[in-house]
């Protein structure tokens, strides 16, 4: 059958039926025949029957009981009489359950005129056209969640429960479902998304018997850092390497954790931060991992080698630096920066270019070869490297601008800056002043420990 158009669906059986014995041989055969056009859910339709005998002769002025199949069960729709044309209808709903719209009639016969029964008819379903939206702020704060809104109905306005699949735009242009969710008799529900980035959504609506399904217009919503980035003074240079943002933040808070080297960070640290003949072995170091705000106001998790004596001063102090809001540009291990055959160690060249904050790193001192760092013991921590520069043996590195200009949060050019008091509350020297900004070294038993040719010469 059409769906493009009203379709009568007519189907004739005769049944002879023999009823009581006392009038059987007198009773003349009847044909019942049911119709029901379809059309859309929720409209009516009107269930037409015709009672005919003795070749097509009209039966006029009886009862026919017309039922409806419910759930899989016969229930009693109407009685209904005929008319001098032996016809009679009964206006009955579309249900938007398609098996719902089944009807059969049924007429009883008498001592003249004999029983029948009709066939089962089915009014077919006509799909309405239906609009799936989805609504919701436009932004969240990184690490909350917001409730999106789905509404589904049909173009009439009449609310569709059904299944709608929330996607998630991905890298690349694809979409992934991130939910599967079932509107309610009002074709309304929700969904509490937390996105770490600006992220589109859309929803697809199922079709159903009754209504085609459908595809909401995109919801882009952006994620904001939940402080406000920082704000730099103009033509401030940008660091010359670009890093990557490191993972979010794990857990609440700072989150310090200190534990052993890993396996898999030791094989990195081989032949980059660490070889033969450093001072310190692996069995004196420890991986300080914690929560920083990053420059754009985001949390990050970042780590750095410490010796074992000296990770409580310095992941302490760093916790701090969390809690006072004081933000790192990054905080990656020197190791991704690989080997610098020139400092014989991990590439602080390149890290500092990165405004890369790092501790342990078994080196020369930059511009100095042949002179120990104080870095290789692991007692020493550089903070914002390209915001503090260092005055080495050769010139400032890594920049120039910035050397006579502090900042209240990421830059320090005296002993009354807030991050250096912080530091030094926690046991860390800001050893060599504004000769080496970014360099702070953990005091031990209340002494700096340093390289006997540093004691009086700035050693990064």
């Amino acid at each position: 059958m059409s769906f493009g158009r009203w379709m009568v669906a007519v189907v004739s059986l005769m049944l002879v039926v023999t009823v009581a014995p006392a009038y059987a041989a007198a009773s003349a055969p009847t044909e019942l025949t049911l119709s029901a056009p379809g059309g859309y859910a929720d409209d009516t339709t009107s269930v037409a029957v015709v009672l005919t005998h003795s070749g097509g002769t009209p039966l006029p002025g009886v009862q026919v009981v017309v039922e409806r199949r419910v759930s899989g069960a016969w229930q009693a729709a109407g009685t209904v009489t005929t008319g001098d044309d032996g016809s009679a209808a009964l206006s009955q709903e579309l249900s938007r359950v398609g098996e719902d719209n089944v009807w059969r009639a049924t007429y009883a016969g008498d001592a003249t005129y004999a029983a029948a029964v009709s066939a089962d008819v089915l009014a077919p379903l006509r799909r309405r056209e239906s609009v799936v939206t989805l609504s919701g702020p436009g932004r969240v704060v990184d690490e909350r969640s917001v409730a999106l809104t789905v509404r589904w109905r049909t173009r009439s306005g009449a609310p569709v429960a059904g299944t709608v699949h929330l996607q998630q735009r991905v890298a690349g242009g694809g979409w992934r479902r991130v939910a599967t969710l079932r509107t309610r008799a009002d074709g309304r529900t929700q969904a509490r998304v937390g996105p770490r980035v600006d992220t589109r959504y859309r929803v697809r609506a199922q079709g159903v018997e009754w209504v085609y399904g459908d595809r909401s217009p995109v919801l882009v919503i952006d994620n904001v850092p939940p402080r406000p980035p920082v704000a730099l003074p103009k033509g401030a240079p940008r660091p010359r390497i670009t890093l990557p943002p490191q993972p979010r933040a794990v857990g609440e808070g700072a989150n310090v954790t200190v534990g052993r080297i890993p396996d898999a960070v030791w094989r990195q640290m081989v032949g980059v931060s660490w070889h033969r003949g450093c001072p310190v072995g692996r069995d004196g170091l420890r991986l300080v991992r914690v929560n920083y705000w990053d420059y754009e106001g985001y949390r990050r998790r970042g780590e750095v080698v410490t010796a074992a004596d000296a990770a409580g001063k310095i992941g302490g102090a760093l916790a701090q630096m969390y809690r006072r809001g004081f933000p790192i540009r990054a905080m990656y291990r020197i190791d991704r920066f690989g080997y610098s055959r020139r400092l014989q160690g991990g590439n602080d060249y390149k890290s500092m270019a990165a405004g890369n904050t790092s501790a342990f790193n078994c080196r020369h001192v930059v511009n100095r070869p042949g002179v120990r760092s104080p870095h290789s013991y692991g007692r020493s921590l550089d903070v914002n490297t390209w915001e503090n520069p260092y005055r080495s043996a050769t010139g400032l590195v890594p920049n120039t601008w910035w050397q006579s200009r502090s900042h209240p949060l990421v830059a320090w050019r005296s002993g009354g800056h807030p991050v250096v008091r912080l530091m030094r509350s926690h046991g860390l020297r800001w050893t060599y002043g504004t000769g080496d900004s970014q360099h702070f070294d953990a005091a031990h038993h209340g002494r700096v420990l340093l390289p006997r040719v540093c004691l009086a010469v700035v050693c990064h």
